[in-house]
């Protein structure tokens, strides 16, 4: 069964290749979206796919790169759209 999750990671961010690293977890799951930077500091990510595979990729994101400092993960699961096509950096 496929999901949707819209996230808003918290902290040491931007600037650390942290929407590189979303992408290639993302594109190695299955996992179709995007990943942006918003102006506050944060990094939005929207996400569709199994539920399986959004879990692991939150995990991932909670992780994030060596360079990064996750603080805090706001997530949001939402219904399935199908809207998306591949994962990008927006």
């Amino acid at each position: 069964m496929n999901s949707r999750v819209h996230a808003f990671v918290l902290g040491r961010v931007q600037r650390v290749f942290f929407r590189s690293f979303i992408k290639s977890e993302a594109t190695s799951l299955e996992i179709r979206g995007w990943v942006r930077n918003l102006r506050d500091g944060r990094v939005e990510v929207l996400a569709e796919g199994s539920k399986n595979a959004l879990d692991e990729l939150l995990r991932k994101i909670r992780k994030g790169p060596h360079m990064a400092r996750v603080e805090k993960v706001d997530v949001i699961w939402e219904e399935y759209v199908g809207d998306l096509n591949g994962f990008k950096v927006a």
